[in-house]
């Protein structure tokens, strides 16, 4: 006797409904993107063009160096809101001209978006740029889409330019959700060293012996669950920072001291070790920097403005 298929069920017991079952596939494809290694070629092939554009100073200025977040993000808001913008005249009799007017801004202001996005997709890990590849392509579609729909739009054809236009939001809409997963998800561009503060407790805490320190070098150290990276300099002032990068959590204390900066090892961000200020990208946020003191019997002390 043949049994039945069970029932996806929820926590509670109760079958889940096609909605959820559809959601959870949905996420499980999206997941699954960082784990496509078969595009791993392409991705390196990719990630060294774009590593070797002669961008001299505004390849900081892309990553959104200025700002403290990423500016890939912000760019974005342009071609999206000029083409939905358009869709919207679509459906508005005699705004032909004015939508078409939006389906080239969007297609020209896509190019400094899709810019400051392959900037920031190379200097991210392997799961991040291949999911960050897919959301490329989708957005790429979503251009082409668009600057067909511009053209037919210039040549009378109304229905086939909206219906381009229709089918360029369907692929960038595709795209934004992959940009999305790609940084509420997997954290590519957020602050890693944001939740410093909240694990640690207020007050000064010690951190070792000033012979503990070699003058000149980084030394890690741990407070509670928080690496940190010591550095002592030849006058006996001591500069704290938290040790995990705040682009992709590098070991600063792994990384090069030099000329009052640290270097991370794994993409090269340079931050202050006075305060912790990230005078080079690609991280777009400093490094939480921590007040010291030296107690009479050398004992070295720490302590973290707005700790807990």
């Amino acid at each position: 006797m043949s049994r039945k298929p069970a029932v996806p069920t929820s926590d509670e017991g109760r079958p889940e409904s096609a909605l959820a079952r559809v959601g959870a596939a949905l996420l499980r494809s999206l997941d699954a993107l960082g784990d496509a290694s078969q595009v791993d070629g392409a991705v390196g092939r990719l990630q060294r063009v774009v590593q070797g554009l002669p961008l001299g100073r505004y390849r900081d200025v892309l990553h959104g160096l200025p700002l403290g977040h990423p500016l890939h993000p912000v760019l974005v808001q342009v071609p999206m809101g000029a083409w939905v913008s358009a869709s919207v005249l679509d459906a508005v009799p005699g705004t032909g001209r004015a939508a078409r007017v939006l389906v080239g801004v969007g297609v020209a202001a896509a190019g400094p978006a899709s810019l400051a996005g392959w900037v920031d997709w190379a200097e991210q890990h392997e799961q991040q740029m291949r999911t960050g590849l897919v959301h490329a392509v989708a957005n790429i579609a979503g251009v082409g889409l668009y600057t067909a729909s511009w053209v037919a739009r210039g040549r009378d054809r109304q229905a086939l330019g909206k219906s381009l236009g229709l089918a360029g939001l369907l692929a960038v809409s595709a795209g934004g959700m992959l940009g999305g997963h790609l940084a509420y998800r997997q954290a590519a561009g957020a602050n890693k060293a944001e939740p410093v503060a909240h694990l640690l407790s207020p007050g000064w805490q010690t951190v070792g012996r000033m012979e503990d320190f070699p003058v000149g070098r980084a030394v890690r150290r741990e407070l509670g669950e928080v690496p940190l990276l010591v550095v002592r300099q030849a006058g006996g002032e001591m500069h704290v920072l938290a040790d995990r990068c705040s682009h992709f959590s590098g070991p600063l204390s792994e990384g090069a001291v030099k000329d009052g900066c640290v270097e991370c090892p794994w993409h090269g961000s340079v931050f202050r070790l006075s305060d912790g200020w990230n005078v080079r990208g690609p991280a777009t946020a400093p490094q939480p920097s921590f007040l010291t003191r030296v107690r009479d019997d050398g004992t070295v002390e720490v302590r973290l403005p707005g700790a807990g």
